[in-house]
This record gives C-alpha cells, sequence and structure tokens, in this order.
C-alpha cells in the first residue's frame, strides 16, 4: 500500500464502497424477506379462510342430506304404518268372516259330527 498521495484514500473510499454496497444488499435481503413472510402470512390466513369456508359448507350439505333422508324415511314409515293399519284391519274382516265356519268346525271335531 503506498499511503503517499490520494492512494490509501481511494483504497478506503473503495472499502467504504464495498460495505456499503454490502449493508444496501442487506437492506435489500431484508425487506426481501420481510416481504416473503408477508405473503406467507397472507397465503396462511387464506388458506384458514379457504378451509372454514369448506368446513362450513361441508356442513351445511351434510346437514341437508340428513334432513332430506330422515324426510324420506319419516315418509317411508308413514306408508308402512298406513300399509300395516289397512292389512290389519282386512285381516280382522277376514277373520270375523270365517270366526263362524272355524266355531262350527272345532265343535264339530270336539264333539265328533
Amino acid at each position: 500500500m503506498v499511503c503517499n498521495g490520494g492512494y490509501m484514500e481511494e483504497e478506503k473510499t473503495l472499502l467504504q464502497q464495498i460495505r456499503d454496497k454490502e449493508q444496501e444488499f442487506s437492506k435489500k435481503i431484508e425487506t426481501v424477506k420481510q416481504e416473503t413472510d408477508a405473503q406467507i402470512a397472507a397465503a396462511r390466513t387464506e388458506q384458514e379462510r379457504t378451509i372454514r369456508d369448506a368446513e362450513r359448507s361441508g356442513k351445511t350439505a351434510a346437514d341437508e342430506s340428513y334432513r332430506k333422508d330422515r324426510e324420506k324415511t319419516e315418509s317411508e314409515i308413514g306408508k308402512m304404518k298406513k300399509a300395516s293399519v289397512i292389512e290389519t284391519e282386512a285381516a280382522r274382516v277376514t277373520g270375523e268372516k270365517n270366526l263362524p265356519p272355524a266355531v262350527e268346525k272345532i265343535v264339530g271335531y270336539v264333539t265328533m259330527e
């Protein structure tokens, strides 16, 4: 290193320029890191909102499906009950019609006529 003239000063200036560039790049890197962190945070927030909306939508669809199936099942049960009442009444009427001949046959077997 030569100390006379402006050479030493130029070298310091060159070193200072290098340091300045390092600091500038360091600031840029920090800025990019902060922007990236902000983007990641925004993406996570969006992800959480999307999941929450999907869960809400899924629950609504499941509730609607359950309600429809329940209504269908209750309707089928109602139809079966009505059919059962009709069949029971028909069996009762048939039984009442067949009761006198059945009684006669039973009495005939018992009395051996």
